[in-house]
């Protein structure tokens, strides 16, 4: 029988070119020791020398080696590596031997080194190159920032993602599977489907070394946003009616529809889709995001009203779709931000030319087959998935496609451009190709899954309809072209649109809610990320309905006010601008402030220290007054729900909450901790102190975050102050089990301990 093994830990990692190190024998004993998933680039200073596009953090070329032993008894097995995710062009050795590269730095691949394992010690060898960092619109890390994977079984066995299973039809009464399979030698293969609680409900056997089996499943559990239900498929590769090989699949059982004119069925229940879409960092942690914050960051989703995740613009971790599939979010799975051209990549700050080239499209044309087969391959069991994008934005007029139809509509966007940009330029690759290798991308797809549409996120569909380039598609994601949804709906009848990124506006959302026709919308975005910042000092994009430490903002609640139904009432406070505003009362005596009540309720009434300031009509989610500041309370009532804000005193409290109070002891395992500022009342203090922090047994600091834009403090040091009085700290356990304690204080005096068990 299979067995796979995580193969994260003890590595030994080296900043830095060596052409030895691919070597065996090679001494790396003065080699740090890292845990895998690790992101170098925040380990080093922000740095105003390095790109705005990717936050101002440095790249490099580094060296990992991992000296493992394999398991006894494993002479005449197949051996296999599989790396989830390296940022970039990994080039990998094993024992010497030289198993070749992936230069996609969000590819999953996987190595058979059956060949060249050998009892007692390997030595497995990863090469990194991140040089230019100018190589991306976002912050992409550096590094094997996620999962490696030792996978040992029989020599006939499954294929890589050699199990495929989907459904072909389904009701409350009988659910129809097919299972796909692949394998290497088999003469045969079985299944076995059983319900969560262990029941089986369904089996069967197919011959041959590939095929397809059919099975019935009798009154199921419909897999959805509200009843998530996973099914365990175990096949069995069978030679000579004898067992070689068993592989546990997690399913869920569902149907999904696009409909021109009446938009996304879920089970045959009329949809919309309530999207955000996400980057894979998490500020502090770089790229290496461990499931733990991804869970945290779903949940908060999920509480708004979210339904949806698009994976922008790249595949995702695994991670993140298991979780997507136990939490009941849908998922728009992407490929690539860039085809055969490259985009311009910002590193004086965001539209600030002259841009840099480098990027993807240096590899795309000999690599874009193997990675939109791999990922689709991959990630094609889980029941999240609904939509395979092949691209974001690759139709961005001159970056770097042009067309002769720039001479009828202008081919730009950001007025910011040099007259030039927004010009017809014939130099240029011509937009034309674009519908030809779209056809292509969606063939790919469909050659590997047909159950799921293929789309692409088009920025100027008013280009792209006319190129050819949308039709080339199953589905068209719109980019913030609200304006086309009514006269491209009747232009091109039974097309089926959505919103595949959209501004925070609500007149955005109400395109969607009062069409039909329109699937849904994919928010830009979920949460703040880094890169593709304004400039220096500002690290991050800011564009998220969360900061980069997770906290709601207030475009949080305005959202959640339009997704959700039960009653709520939310109080904001500052600025007249949504983003800038902070749920703490402080000013300046008689100083005029914007009061916001964010709810889904028809009105709301104000009180400041039990005066009424007026109820006023709930419009577009939200009813704003313009308040006098004084010390005090401001409470909100909302057809009988309440929130309020408190004046707050002089911070005389330093508090830790951890999202759980034990860990496993597999040097894996995360918890994270919020740390806070208190008044004498309990109040949250709004006002900012730097904290520094101390562990104690066996466990590691990962990182802290504060969500604060310009905050530059290098994410390696061991303190950060709060931002709004709050910082998240990210722990990881070790190997040792016992207790293991926080201890956090501040310049001012202030101390608390956080005591753990590690088990």
């Amino acid at each position: 029988m299979s067995k796979t093994m995580l193969l994260n830990t003890n590595w030994r990692f080296h900043l830095g070119d060596d052409p030895a190190a691919d070597f065996m024998g090679y001494d790396d004993r003065s080699w740090r020791l890292v845990t895998l998933p690790h992101d170098w680039s925040v380990e080093h200073p922000f740095d105003l020398c390095n790109a705005s596009g990717t936050g101002y953090l440095p790249g490099g070329i580094a060296w990992y080696r991992k000296h493992f032993t394999m398991p006894e008894g494993v002479t005449g097995q197949r051996v296999r590596i599989t790396f989830n995710g390296v940022y970039k062009h990994a080039r990998v050795w094993i024992n010497s031997n030289y198993l070749g590269e992936r230069p996609y730095g969000y590819a999953t691949f996987t190595h058979d080194i059956t060949a060249f394992v050998r009892p007692g010690e390997n030595v497995l060898c990863v090469r990194v190159e991140h040089n230019e960092v100018a190589d991306s619109r976002w912050f992409t890390g550096s590094g094997i920032y996620r999962d490696v994977l030792l996978e040992i079984s029989d020599p006939i066995c499954f294929a890589v993602d050699g199990i495929f299973a989907c459904t072909l039809s389904a009701d409350e009464e009988k659910a129809r599977i097919s299972i796909r399979y692949e394998t290497l030698g088999g003469d045969a293969a079985s299944f076995s489907l059983t319900d969560p609680s262990g029941r089986e409900v369904a089996a069967g056997q197919a011959p041959g070394e590939n095929g397809e089996i059919q099975l019935d499943v009798r009154r199921p559990q419909l897999w959805s946003p509200d009843t998530p239900t996973l099914y365990k498929l175990t096949g069995s590769v069978l030679k000579k009616d004898s067992v070689t090989d068993t592989r546990d699949v997690r399913i869920g059982l569902r149907t999904i529809r696009f409909d021109g004119n009446t938009g996304f069925y879920l089970n045959g229940q009329s949809m919309k889709l309530k999207g955000v879409c996400v980057h894979h960092d998490a500020g502090a942690l770089g790229a290496a995001v461990p499931k733990a914050v991804w869970a945290r960051r779903l949940l908060l989703f999920k509480a708004a009203g979210v339904n949806a995740l698009r994976t922008a613009h790249n595949p995702p971790d695994p991670h993140l779709l298991d979780l997507c599939d136990e939490m009941g979010l849908l998922v728009m799975d992407e490929a690539f931000d860039e085809w055969e051209g490259s985009k311009n990549k910002w590193w004086q700050g965001h539209n600030v030319y002259p841009p840099k080239h480098f990027g993807y499209a240096e590899d795309f044309p000999q690599w874009h087959k193997v990675d939109l087969e791999g990922m689709v391959k991959r990630d094609r069991n889980h029941p999240c998935i609904i939509l395979w994008s092949i691209g974001n934005e690759i139709d961005y007029p001159n970056d770097p496609y042009v067309t002769p139809l720039f001479q009828e509509v202008l081919g730009n966007n950001d007025a910011n451009k040099p007259a030039a940009e927004r010009m017809y330029d014939v130099r240029k690759p011509d937009a034309g190709r674009l519908a030809v290798l779209a056809r292509e991308l969606t063939e790919i797809v469909h050659n590997v899954d047909r159950t799921r549409p293929v789309t692409s996120a088009i920025s100027f569909p008013e280009l792209s309809t006319r190129t050819g380039f949308a039709d080339a598609l199953d589905v068209s994601g719109y980019n913030y072209r609200e304006k086309f949804y009514e006269e491209d709906h009747r232009r091109f009848p039974g097309r089926v649109i959505y919103g595949s990124e959209n501004s925070h506006d609500v007149q955005a959302w109400k395109a969607v809610r009062d069409n039909d026709y329109i699937c849904g919308q994919f928010l830009w975005t979920g949460i703040d990320f880094l890169g593709e910042c304004p400039g220096w000092p500002i690290r991050i994009s800011r564009a998220g309905m969360m900061d980069l430490a997770g906290y709601p903002k207030p475009l949080y609640y305005m959202r959640k006010a339009m997704w959700t139904q039960t009653p709520f009432v939310k109080l904001a406070a500052g600025d007249e601008q949504t983003w800038l505003q902070r749920f703490t009362w402080q000013g300046v005596s008689g100083e005029m402030q914007t009061v916001s009540a964010y709810t889904n309720q028809p009105e709301a009434e104000l009180f400041l220290n039990g005066r009424s300031l007026g109820r006023k009509e709930v419009v577009d989610y939200c009813a704003s007054w313009k308040v006098p500041y004084e010390d005090g309370v401001l409470h909100a009532v909302a057809d009988g729900v309440e929130d309020e804000l408190c004046t707050a005193g002089k911070a005389v409290r330093l508090t830790l909450t951890p999202d759980k109070m034990e860990l496993i002891a597999d040097q894996q395992d995360v918890v994270q901790v919020e740390a806070a500022l208190l008044d004498a009342n309990g109040r949250p203090v709004g006002t900012d102190e730097i904290i520094t922090y101390q562990v104690l047994g066996d466990v590691h600091l990962l990182g802290i975050e504060n969500g604060c834009p310009d905050d530059l403090t290098c994410y390696a040091e061991s303190h950060r102050a709060t931002w709004n009085g709050r910082a998240l700290v990210y722990l990881r356990a070790g190997k040792q089990a016992g207790f293991i304690t926080l201890h956090a204080f501040t310049e001012s005096g202030l101390a608390e301990n956080l005591v753990l068990q590690s088990r």
